[in-house]
């Protein structure tokens, strides 16, 4: 959707209290307190125990269960386990105890459901109205003509991009600095994995118009990103466009176990930069939501620990309104607030040495980036006010 804004705009010019996942913490508690050492998550359970922070649950278009809800500690489909038949038995009892102590939870239409009716929930299909599966052969492997028709899509919208934010908005940028070092100058096949806040649908591509024309304009630099396959890929021209763009079609309600996220890890095991917006929504309320856990399962099964770096804007909304008529503004005072790199490397290894389960891991390791983005999201609300 954030590029259809885009596209729009190019063919016009043409013609005319705690609110954690329960499950996931009671496992943590029940599995995690016996098995790890205190010194890995000591103070991490504490944090999750004596927070009191209120973490909204994203809705999404459908009511089907997600990596939020009892769903998102699924197990992965029979084609990705690696174990054998004794190690999956041997985890199965190392488990076992917290898998017995589960109390019934909540889903998004008020039901109650418990561990064991998680298999037959995420069995249930999301539709798909426009077939999406030729998409991620050509993504897997690009031809040279996509890799020339890429470079045109990427070096129009990222000139497009960088003419409303910077040119026609009064965008600062702080701690640009660090963006541009982790596009450019990371060690050579270390992933680079940016996560943002959603809230406007013009978020993605049009911070990246703050980046020099070398790297804006690069489809080698520029990022990948998870798109809405019920918005942007729609049809065969707009499902061309996105995918010339760098755009993963990703379907919101099929968990974490799904081509978008398997590709996402693919692209790190290359070195690339993926970019995530782990609200999993255009955040409209500006709520605290919690995020989702597809985020965590990248970092997590990346061959090569990526570098994590986090970012918030302030002021996307006003350039592109979440109202009708959805027309980009002018003159709009937009902040953007590049976080520290997040170091992640001692405890990923960490979480591997001990054989954490993946959904266990890739929930700490979103808790992580939940944590950085509450202390960066006042950082940046502060500085944003701040400025005239």
């Amino acid at each position: 959707m954030l590029m259809s804004i885009v596209y729009r705009n190019l063919h016009g010019l043409r013609g005319p209290a705690l609110n954690l996942n329960l499950i996931g913490t009671r496992s943590l508690w029940h599995w995690q307190l016996h098995q790890l050492q205190k010194n890995v998550y000591g103070h991490h359970i504490h944090i999750l125990g004596a927070r009191t922070r209120h973490y909204v649950q994203a809705p999404e278009a459908r009511a089907l269960p997600d990596d939020r809800t009892s769903a998102g500690l699924q197990q992965p489909p029979p084609q990705q386990q690696q174990q054998s038949k004794g190690e999956q038995q041997q985890d199965l009892a190392q488990t076992q105890s917290s898998t017995d102590t589960l109390t019934p939870t909540e889903n998004k239409d008020g039901n109650q459901t418990d561990g064991d009716s998680t298999s037959e929930k995420m069995s249930s299909p999301v539709d798909v109205p426009y077939d999406i599966s030729w998409i991620f052969p050509k993504l897997r492997r690009p031809s040279k003509l996509w890799y020339f028709t890429s470079q045109l899509v990427i070096t129009l919208v990222g000139i497009f991009s960088k003419i409303i934010l910077v040119v026609l908005n009064k965008t600062h940028v702080f701690n640009k600095e660090r963006l541009v070092q982790e596009v450019s100058k990371r060690p050579k096949g270390i992933p680079l994995v940016t996560v943002s806040n959603h809230y406007s649908c013009f978020d993605d591509p049009g911070i990246w118009g703050v980046l020099p024309f070398r790297y804006l304009c690069s489809t080698k630099y520029i990022r990948w990103s998870m798109a809405a396959h019920d918005i942007c890929f729609t049809n065969k021209k707009h499902s061309t466009f996105f995918m010339l763009g760098k755009c993963i079609p990703v379907v919101r309600g099929n968990g974490v176990y799904q081509d978008a996220i398997n590709l996402c890890i693919e692209k790190c095991a290359r070195g690339d930069w993926v970019h995530v917006f782990p609200e999993g929504k255009v955040n409209m309320e500006k709520e605290e939501l919690r995020l989702k856990w597809g985020v965590g399962r990248i970092i997590y099964e990346s061959p090569k620990i990526p570098i994590i770096l986090p970012l918030w804007h302030a002021g996307m909304d006003d350039v592109l309104p979440n109202v009708e008529p959805y027309m980009l503004q002018v003159r709009k005072k937009v902040t953007i607030n590049i976080g520290q790199p997040l170091d992640l490397n001692d405890f990923i290894n960490d979480l591997r040495a001990q054989n954490v389960p993946e959904p266990t891991a890739r929930k700490l390791i979103t808790d992580k980036i939940q944590d950085a983005f509450h202390d960066l999201r006042i950082e940046t609300e502060n500085l944003h006010r701040a400025r005239s």
